[in-house]
């Protein structure tokens, strides 16, 4: 396996646990969301005595809101996670590892170019491999699925903590 192959593993990984971190927040804010509303929808059909029109609103409503946060939030990122629909691509992976990791944002995608570069067979094939290889090299010592750190979700659970506690 060369160095430019566990250079792409590495950014693969990355997106990988960006589309789960997306779930995460995605699952955190449903349940807020779900919680908020179900609250919301039960308090004011307990204290409103409305009609039946009124009722399927706030019904319908109560469905509507939850089923697009679900699907915007979870069920697209894990499609995503899944390679259904597009995807970020390595280019745009290297764009937000950069600003992660500011000291190799440009050397990062300008190793992803070349590897393109020598794909297409332009120029000196010898000394575009041995770049690509040279530069994957320096940036395979950086995880670059630390950047993502699901504990960071947690400060989200502040929110829906309360709402769980008053459910």
């Amino acid at each position: 396996m060369s160095s430019f192959d566990r250079l792409i593993e590495q950014i693969d990984a990355f997106i990988r646990k960006f589309y789960k971190n997306q779930m995460v927040k995605g699952l955190i804010l449903f349940t807020g969301v779900f919680l908020f509303t179900f609250l919301l929808t039960t308090t004011l059909e307990y204290f409103g005595r409305f009609g039946h029109v009124t009722r399927a609103v706030l019904f319908f409503g109560f469905i509507g809101v939850n089923l697009i946060i679900l699907t915007k939030y979870f069920v697209i990122p894990l499609l995503k996670l899944y390679s259904f629909g597009s995807r970020i691509d390595r280019f745009q992976a290297s764009d937000i590892i950069g600003s992660f990791f500011p000291n190799i944002s440009d050397r990062l995608k300008n190793t992803l170019q070349l590897q393109d570069s020598l794909d297409a067979q332009e120029g000196n094939i010898e000394l575009l491999r041995a770049s690509v290889s040279q530069r994957a090299n320096a940036l395979s010592v950086v995880p670059f699925a630390s950047a993502i750190d699901l504990k960071e979700n947690r400060r989200y659970a502040k929110y829906v903590v309360p709402l769980i506690l008053l459910f």
